[in-house]
């Protein structure tokens, strides 16, 4: 991994943003999308036969095919799903939110609905690796949420099969029903429906950057979650932070795809070195080595900054999906965190904890997005309506305010609306 300044990591960042030009993915997506709501299923199929290099007669999952799936897991997987899914229904459960009211002395009523959206899609990746635990924290906030019905898509391998384990996952999750289609023609029937994939609300889970665009492009004919990008994390360590441990953390990062970032920040040149060296001595023994290096390459960067403020203001401005504070008493500094997807306090709270059994979604904006944004939970699906009550003698009380406004902006016909009930209660006009 390479070790930089701060102001040579700002230029190097500068000059990437510079070079971003995605007309061309654009275009395809959009062609994709378009062909998909004119073609439907035929399009779905001519699109997997092309990309995924397989020949489906159908991209229905059946129950024999889920029926295998189940034969071929181990226990041990089973338990470790279930102790999984258990803790983060745990969690998940205190997202849920209730209607409430006030009710008023001069007669009035005024409250907040919640209700459930009534579907939802879930988009889960295939390629490089299986992703059994993002069926789960995408599938039972829903669930926990109330929606009725839930449909996941996950692109076929070159067998034309679904990996065992992300069909059993998708089992005990409650997915109501799943389709071997991925991309961003997934994306589209989610969006749109075909003959076979029914119309959702709302589109949740990762996936890679044609899949990211294309939930851009439907967003507002359908609901999304977020966009997300490459997966990253920063950990900003001192001292204390164990380097063989720091390495291990980066290095897993990295294994999620050549475009995955980690970042190491450090005010500590020993930690700098030690690590850098750690790296390049564990990265010898991974399996995945030749993309962890080709990720480490474009995206991994050891930054020396001269204080621990200044890297977690640094912090902020990267704004990661995961943030590691591997330095003495980390929770004293959480306050100073402004802008960060998850936070993981210690030196043994690893990323992957969050990604597999901790609890808290492994769902995160991405790309800087924690600026404005939030991981995915029970709220997003969710939705909420206003509930106004006002009887004639609190209307009453009101008209002359509500008139004054309504003049104020023109809108006399919303005056009129008002007024006209003052008459009809005997009141002077």
């Amino acid at each position: 991994m390479k070790i930089m300044t701060l102001s040579a990591f700002i230029k190097e960042k500068a000059a990437v943003m510079k070079k971003n030009d995605d007309r061309k993915l654009d275009d395809d997506v959009l062609n994709i999308i378009q062909t998909v709501r004119r073609e439907g299923d035929r399009a779905l199929l001519n699109y997997t036969r092309q990309f995924d290099r397989v020949d489906l007669q159908t991209f229905t999952v059946t129950e024999e095919e889920m029926a295998l799936a189940k034969q071929e897991i181990t226990s041990e997987f089973l338990e470790a799903l279930n102790g999984a899914k258990q803790q983060i229904i745990h969690f998940h459960k205190n997202q849920l939110e209730k209607s409430w009211f006030i009710e008023g002395e001069d007669g009035t009523l005024l409250g907040q609905k919640v209700t459930p959206l009534e579907s939802a899609g879930v988009y889960i990746p295939g390629g490089k690796a299986a992703y059994p635990s993002t069926v789960l924290m995408n599938v039972l906030p829903a669930k926990i949420a109330g929606v009725k019905q839930i449909i996941m898509v996950t692109p076929p391998d070159e067998d034309g099969r679904i990996r065992s384990e992300v069909l059993v996952a998708a089992h005990i999750a409650g997915v109501d029903q799943i389709y071997k289609v991925g991309g961003a023609q997934a994306i589209a029937a989610l969006a749109y429906g075909t003959e076979t994939i029914q119309k959702v609300n709302k589109i949740v889970g990762p996936g890679n950057r044609y899949v990211a665009r294309a939930k851009k492009w439907v967003y507002g004919d359908v609901a999304i979650d977020m966009i997300a990008g490459p997966s990253e994390v920063v950990i900003v360590a001192d001292d204390t932070a164990p380097p063989h441990y720091v390495a291990a953390d980066l290095l897993a990062q990295a294994e999620h795809d050549e475009d995955a970032t980690a970042i190491l920040i450090t005010y500590s040149k020993k930690i700098a070195l030690t690590v850098q060296k750690e790296v390049e001595k564990q990265l010898q023994l991974l399996e995945r080595k030749a993309m962890i290096n080709e990720s480490l390459e474009k995206n991994g960067r050891i930054i020396v900054v001269d204080s621990l403020k200044e890297a977690l203001q640094l912090v902020n401005k990267i704004a990661p999906e995961h943030l590691q504070l591997m330095i003495e008493n980390p929770m004293e500094k959480l306050p100073l965190v402004k802008h960060a997807g998850a936070i993981f306090l210690g030196n043994d709270s690893p990323e992957a904890l969050g990604d597999y059994y901790a609890g808290p979604n492994h769902t995160l904006p991405t790309s800087g997005t924690a600026v404005f944004s939030s991981p995915l939970g029970v709220y997003d699906f969710l939705k909420k309506s206003s509930v106004i009550y006002y009887s004639e003698a609190a209307l009453n009380k009101s008209i002359d305010s509500i008139v004054t406004l309504a003049k104020a902006e023109g809108l006399t016909a919303h005056a009129k609306s008002i007024q006209v009930r003052r008459k009809e209660n005997g009141k002077k006009k």
